[in-house]
């Protein structure tokens, strides 16, 4: 993922997302460009960590991916979402559409097949928050 300074679509204020990433080097991309554009990042490189710092953590919404070496994204956000409403993102390389329609299932505003492109993202964020629900 190449960085890319311009402003996120139509999000006009900084968010804080949390970021659940098992790909050490796609998490730390995720991160430098999302601190880039102004946002305020917290990554977790699985499930276990994901839950521990979700208590300690404020955030505007949720960048998960699916496959996660202990568990995944979609029972990770059921799990969250107990505890309080929250914006989420899927991203994965498991993009069937019965993937999609499990992303959907669990609460995920959209699932996005890896590998990302900044616009694709920064256009996710914008729907995401858009959206009046969470």
């Amino acid at each position: 993922m190449v960085a890319d300074t311009s402003p996120l679509g139509g999000v006009t204020r900084s968010l804080r997302i949390f970021v659940v990433e098992d790909h050490t080097e796609t998490a730390r991309a995720l991160a430098v460009y999302l601190r880039s554009i102004g946002h305020e990042v917290h990554v977790a490189l699985d499930v276990r960590s994901a839950r521990q710092l979700s208590t300690e953590i404020d955030y505007d919404i949720l960048l998960c991916d699916i496959g996660l070496p202990d568990g995944n994204g979609w029972d990770l956000l059921e799990e969250l979402t107990a505890r309080r409403p929250i914006k989420a993102i899927a991203m994965s390389g498991y993009n069937t559409d019965s993937d999609r329609a499990r992303s959907k299932a669990a609460g995920f505003a959209e699932h996005l097949p890896k590998p990302l492109t900044p616009d694709e993202l920064d256009e996710a964020f914008t729907r995401a928050m858009a959206d009046g629900a969470a």
